[in-house]
């Protein structure tokens, strides 16, 4: 009688029951880990379960984002088709419409205000193709040189230093594989167990190997926690922590002379400088006891192989990249990069941060990591593109400068794509004033973001289940996302989108690509000979191999595992080292008598950039459902703040209101607020507009605040 019942149930369930597996790739942090969705059908219901897939990178691993990624690509709030704000209320109309209005706009804006009065603003969370195309389409199509990337936020910092000391930068010198077998390893502001889980592993068997591991952070978390040495920093302080590794390095003979005498420049004016500071007043102002840095120097100092991995912490302040570099002047000094066990690591924070930056989404950068200002750089692009060099635009200004000239009136349209300066950017307030001023916005996007709800056009995108293409991650390792799931509405890919509105402008003959291959291709011939040289690299290739580390620079070659074994990238072959002085040029602000606590802000597991995808995931948003504050409690009695009680947070540009969270893990003087939600509990409202001089990174890290308990106005 069971298996009588066993055959009619199977047989019943194979009537009721289909299933589908879509191969792709998560679309969140730098790791993108390749996952399966499985839908299943049931009767007439679907059930979606995301499993992860092997890959060179995290071997199959994914974490609670990836694992529920498709919750907000099948979201009912996703754009269906092009909304047209009519009467500040959007409408419904045709894509022909859309291309319409744009062209009219564009047009008219450029007559009366001149080429470079359009704003292209683009992202690191699209394509390889589609950052390339951008780009193209900002100087080919609309011939403006504003054209930027919300990774400007994110990577400009680590990006600057390593070109800068290096001659070039790639996020990791080394393969993640190296990891495990380092002896020595400083994690400098980065929580990679909260933002790049699934790479834990990599150091964790790297401790169990006897790897001292130390840790720079304000913050005790779930990364500090693995470290054998926790330095628990004062905010924007990590360039005068640096000097004093740097102190103890040099006069203890640390020094790998060899090393520096063959490969590097500068050392002799670093060890002057170094060598005139006090480790006690270092020790004052960095907040780290004088016998924890001496203890971290002699750590890594004494080591055979070690790397240094630095993230946000360290980069998004006013002096990030010179921090950065300076962190890199301890690899040179100690001659611990381009061997094997020893390297850098920049931990990139969006999906395609790498990729989205090679090829001609800054302003001062074309395809393949090349000068927008030098000549023969600029003559082998124009010959790809089949147009003049004169006819390309010159150099233009970063995110945040973009948005100083719409408030100036300088920029007066604006095409967005995929991103949420409103949320991202510092100064939030003066941010969304200065699109307020624009005469046309269009937003391509998948929902109505905080930006996209002041746009007069909102164009739908289709989501990483449905839009193939290349993504580069943080080693630097090109992979190809598939993306067989069927389009939703009337949503187009973005590079689609790119190609409709040139066509309609003109400019077809520059953009008549059917696939994201063809794309591709095209820019493999714009980077080769670059320094970030793709040309070897085929999706042929990426299906049989699961990934190749750039440069590749021919089809037969097998990519690039680690940097600088030979020489440096710069003219001489030599790494540059820099005097960073413990006083940045551009001042940071200090806690006075209104604004007392240092803020710095950060990212939670469950959530990712500013939050527009992740809030849609109900299970992303039930574990953080509302933004917080966390503080030591001693600060909290201080200030008369209750534990889960409603906090007014305020800095000199304004205020929101969070949820306490009292943790002992936290210094005194600091607060934390993560950064993943808009409008009333936006914490980017509160942070200085202030930049990096050089790379023009917002100081995002350090902010200063006053805290008291929300007092509802009735």
């Amino acid at each position: 009688m069971t298996e009588m019942f066993l055959k009619y149930f199977r047989e019943k369930q194979q009537q009721v029951q289909s299933e589908k597996v879509y191969d792709t790739q998560c679309p969140y942090c730098s790791v993108q880990c390749k996952m399966r969705l499985i839908e299943q059908t049931i009767v007439t219901r679907k059930k979606y379960v995301t499993v992860g897939k092997e890959n060179p990178t995290s071997h199959g691993r994914i974490c609670i984002k990836g694992m529920n990624a498709h919750q907000h690509a099948l979201h009912k709030e996703r754009i269906l088709y092009p909304l047209l704000k009519v009467d500040g209320e959007f409408t419904r109309i045709s894509w022909e419409e859309a291309y319409q209005h744009i062209k009219e706009n564009f047009t008219k804006i450029q007559v009366e205000d001149g080429n470079d009065a359009l704003g292209v603003y683009g992202s690191a969370s699209i394509t390889n193709e589609e950052a390339y195309l951008l780009g193209k389409f900002a100087r080919v199509a609309l011939k403006t040189k504003h054209i930027d990337y919300n990774g400007r936020l994110c990577m400009s910092a680590a990006a600057s230093a390593a070109s800068q000391t290096f001659g070039m930068d790639r996020g990791l010198t080394n393969s993640l594989q190296e990891i495990p077998f380092v002896e020595c390893i400083i994690l400098a502001g980065t929580n990679i167990a909260e933002c790049q889980p699934t790479l834990m592993p990599y150091f964790e068997k790297a401790k169990d190997n006897g790897a001292f591991i130390i840790a720079v952070d304000p913050r005790e978390t779930a990364t500090t926690k693995m470290a054998d040495l926790h330095l628990k920093i004062r905010p924007g302080k990590d360039a005068a922590l640096a000097n004093g590794l740097l102190k103890v390095i040099v006069e203890k003979n640390y020094q790998d002379e060899s090393f520096i005498k063959e490969k590097a420049t500068g050392f002799e004016e670093v060890r002057e400088y170094v060598s005139s500071l006090s480790l006690h007043e270092i020790a004052e102002l960095t907040g780290v006891p004088a016998e924890q840095i001496e203890r971290a120097a002699d750590a890594f100092g004494k080591a055979e192989t070690g790397m240094i991995f630095t993230a946000r912490g360290v980069e998004q302040q006013t002096d990030g990249s010179l921090a950065v570099r300076n962190f890199l002047n301890i690899l040179i000094v100690t001659g611990k990069i381009g061997k094997p066990y020893c390297g850098y690591g920049a931990i990139t924070g969006q999906g395609n941060g790498q990729g989205a930056r090679e090829h001609g989404q800054k302003a001062d950068q074309l395809p393949g990591y090349r000068s927008i200002v030098n000549e023969e750089h600029r003559a082998h692009i124009a010959k790809v593109w089949g147009i003049d060099k004169a006819e390309l635009p010159r150099k233009g200004v970063s995110a945040f400068e973009m948005i100083e000239k719409m408030d100036k009136g300088e920029i007066t349209g604006l095409f967005l794509m995929c991103s949420n300066p409103i949320v991202s950017n510092p100064n939030a307030d003066f941010v969304k004033g200065a699109l307020k001023k624009l005469k046309f916005l269009v937003a391509v996007d998948l929902f109505v973001s905080e930006t996209a709800r002041l746009a007069d056009l909102i164009l739908p995108a289709t989501s990483y289940l449905e839009d193939e293409g290349t993504t580069t991650n943080l080693e630097g390792r090109v992979l190809l996302r598939e993306a067989g799931f069927p389009s939703i509405g009337e949503a187009k890919h973005d590079w689609k989108i790119i190609c409709d509105i040139a066509q309609v402008l003109g400019k077809g003959e520059y953009f008549s690509f059917s696939s994201a291959e063809e794309i591709f291709n095209e820019l493999r011939e714009a980077s080769r000979g670059g320094i970030a040289d793709y040309y070897g690299i085929t999706y042929e290739r990426l299906r049989k191999e699961g990934g190749i580390l750039w440069p590749c620079p021919s089809i037969d070659h097998k990519g690039t595992e680690r940097l600088f074994e030979q020489s440096f990238a710069h003219e001489d072959g030599k790494a540059l080292m820099a005097v960073v002085s413990n006083v940045p040029e551009v001042p940071k602000e200090e806690p006075n008598e209104n604004y007392p606590l240092y803020l710095t802000t950060g990212r939670v597991m469950s959530h990712y950039l500013t939050g527009v995808q992740t809030r849609k995931s109900p299970s992303l948003a039930a574990r953080n459902f509302e933004s917080f504050i966390e503080l030591h409690p001693d600060t909290a009695k201080k200030y008369g703040i209750k534990n889960q009680s409603l906090v007014k947070v305020e800095s000199k540009r304004g205020s929101i209101v969070v949820r306490s969270i009292l943790s002992e893990a936290i210094r005194q003087d600091t607060v934390f607020v993560p950064f993943h939600w808009g409008d009333s509990q936006n914490v980017n409202r509160l942070v200085s507009p202030k930049l990096d001089p050089l790379c023009k990174m917002p100081g995002f890290k350090v902010s200063t605040v006053n805290v008291s308990p929300f007092v509802e106005k009735m």
